[in-house]
């Protein structure tokens, strides 16, 4: 039996240009141009492997030679020529491994044999595979040929890599882009084939290897016949996931619930798990990053059709990404690359991914302290806006009348309503009453409508300046008291949030406060001080949320005396550390010289 066996890519291998699977828009083009006789001389196929390039340059030579082609322009297959092609014992098609044959002696006998004219059938056909391996001079001895080929003579070129094939050879061919055949289509072409081989197959299984395939039709049926005799034709998303060594999506959704959890032991143990398996670090880090990416999906209902999974696993995605907040995801996202980019330079490629992977389980904490900080931020400029707002509206009042009038009105001329100046008294600052600043108006028209003028613009401009003074007078200011007090709270909440390093520092600090709105932090030294200017943001948000007032922070450094004096200690040269002495002991300059020493310098 194993004498007669053909693996899937040959036995199933397209013979018409309707079993052409993914490419369309190909296959449409070359029944049009045989059917309207508007075929040219040579043609350049290129695209990815394993899409149908090979297949269909072979389609082609045989439909432009059948002998009675069907009314879709396919051919018959029983003709004479149809039958000589099929037992590859057609003397008018010629195929040519341009990886093998590259040289300019291959060419030469290439283009002795297009001197001769077709036995049976209308054209000789050339098919040349990998023509991009072709050397220079070989391309150069093909140029004359390729270009004014007898009128019997077609050439069909198929590459991999378009590029390296010469501008002067693409100009010379109809060019034809074979795009990477979609997972759906490979599912359904693999389906079909497992049912005609009496194969079980999950759909799960068959997406699985589709997707292994990135495209490629030829890798999707090996990986087919592979799996098929491991599993005995049994086809299960489980050894399949085993077969080809990947990771299920159960495992990503239990790493995904650790995750949430903040649980750093399960996580841990989870990644474990997967070296014990086999699997390298890299891997788990690309699974996780597609994972992510799929919930990352699943938020939007736009998006679906860009979920690329199995039907079976979409119900569990939506769900966990309805639990997954979406600042989570971004987030992570962004994490997993950084570990991805520098997975390659760690040297402990373990520890790397474990980190990665602690920072993912702390990330949720992250996230809360950040947006409760945001709040917070965001509540006291808040308030800021609305003392400030509680001067009067006479400011917005005269905003609404420049902004509405023409550029080019006159102020003295222009009319307002009447409830745009007799607005409603501001609101009071801290329950005390600000007195209304804007005087009442009597001008009127000769209509009885009311007019602004200039004086009007002058008194509330003055009503506002005294109100604005009389706030100023009133702002709270921040007491000595209050600043360490809070100072006090925020080192309780380092301890309290496990920040041990930044909690020592911040012990050997102090606070002053410099009224009416700045605080002072002072440290002992440099290396404390650079701990206070890196919490400086969160201080100014902390004080603000607590005093709902604009804070600012600035720091001061106060080294001790001992520092001091040993930092002396430490500059002073031997001529220095005897003045010094000898300050302090005046017979010492007697001893030096009444025994004529010297200082060593």
């Amino acid at each position: 039996m194993s004498d007669n066996y053909i693996v899937s890519a040959r036995k199933y291998r397209p013979q018409t240009f309707d079993t052409v699977v993914g490419q369309e828009h190909i296959t449409t083009t070359l029944k049009n141009a045989i059917k309207n006789q508007h075929l040219a001389h040579a043609f350049l196929f290129c695209g990815p492997r394993g899409v149908g390039k090979t297949t269909c340059a072979r389609i082609l030579a045989k439909t432009i030679n059948c002998e009675s082609p069907t009314e879709d322009m396919e051919a018959c297959g029983i003709c004479p020529t149809c039958v000589s092609f099929k037992n590859n014992a057609s003397f008018n098609v010629f195929e040519l491994d341009a990886a093998s044959n590259n040289s300019v002696d291959d060419i030469r006998e290439l283009t002795n044999q297009v001197r001769f004219a077709p036995q049976q059938g209308k054209y000789k056909i050339y098919i040349i595979d990998e023509v991009h391996m072709l050397t220079a001079s070989a391309f150069n001895a093909f140029l004359k040929t390729l270009e004014e080929p007898p009128p019997y003579a077609i050439f069909i070129l198929a590459t991999t890599e378009k590029h390296k094939v010469l501008p002067t050879v693409q100009s010379r061919c109809q060019i034809f882009e074979f795009k990477r055949i979609t997972t759906h289509d490979i599912v359904a072409h693999l389906q079909s084939i497992a049912s005609k081989e009496g194969m079980i197959a999950q759909e799960a299984a068959l997406h699985v290897i589709a997707q292994k395939s990135e495209g490629c039709m030829r890798d999707a049926l090996s990986m087919l016949d592979r799996i098929a005799s491991f599993t005995n034709g049994m086809l299960t998303y489980k050894n399949t996931m085993a077969h080809l060594n990947l990771l299920d999506a159960e495992y990503y959704f239990r790493l995904t619930d650790s995750m949430l959890s903040q649980d750093v032991a399960a996580a841990l143990l989870l990644f474990d798990q997967a070296l014990e398996k086999g699997f390298e670090g890299d891997i788990i880090i690309n699974g996780l990053a597609e994972h992510f990416r799929n919930l990352l999906l699943c938020k939007d209902a736009r998006m679906a059709k860009l979920l690329d999974v199995p039907n079976d696993h979409k119900p569990m995605y939506h769900e966990k990404a309805n639990q997954t907040p979406p600042s989570f995801i971004l987030s992570a996202l962004n994490v997993i690359n950084d570990s991805e980019l520098q997975y390659k330079s760690a040297t402990n490629k373990r520890l790397h991914v474990e980190m990665c992977l602690i920072r993912l389980c702390f990330l949720l904490q992250s996230l809360s302290v950040t947006q409760l900080a945001a709040d917070n931020s965001q509540s006291a400029v808040g308030d800021v806006k609305k003392n400030s707002n509680s001067v009067g509206n006479a400011p917005s009042t005269v905003a609404q009348i420049v902004n509405n009038a023409p550029p080019s009105a006159d102020y003295e001329s222009v009319g307002i309503k009447e409830q745009i100046i007799q607005e409603p008294a501001p609101q009071p600052i801290q329950q005390k009453e600000i007195p209304n600043p804007l005087p009442p108006v009597s001008t009127t028209t000769a209509s009885g409508g009311r007019r602004l003028t200039m004086n009007i613009l002058d008194d509330i401009d003055a009503a506002v300046t005294t109100a604005t003074a009389n706030l100023k007078h009133e702002k709270k200011t921040v007491s000595d008291e209050i600043a360490k007090q809070l100072f006090e709270k925020y080192k309780k909440h380092l301890q309290d949030t496990n920040k041990t390093v930044i909690y020592a520092q911040f012990s050997m600090m102090r606070v002053e406060a410099l009224p009416p709105d700045e605080v002072r932090i002072i440290s002992p030294s440099e290396f404390t001080d650079a701990y206070a200017l890196e919490q400086r943001t969160a201080l100014i948000d902390f004080y603000r949320a607590e005093t709902k007032m604009v804070i600012r922070i600035t720091t001061e450094i106060q080294e001790d005396e001992a520092i001091k004096n040993a930092q002396i200690t430490k500059v002073l040269s031997k001529s220095e550390m005897y003045e010094v002495m000898a300050g302090k002991n005046p017979n010492l300059a007697k001893l030096r010289d009444g025994l004529g020493m010297q200082i060593e310098y």
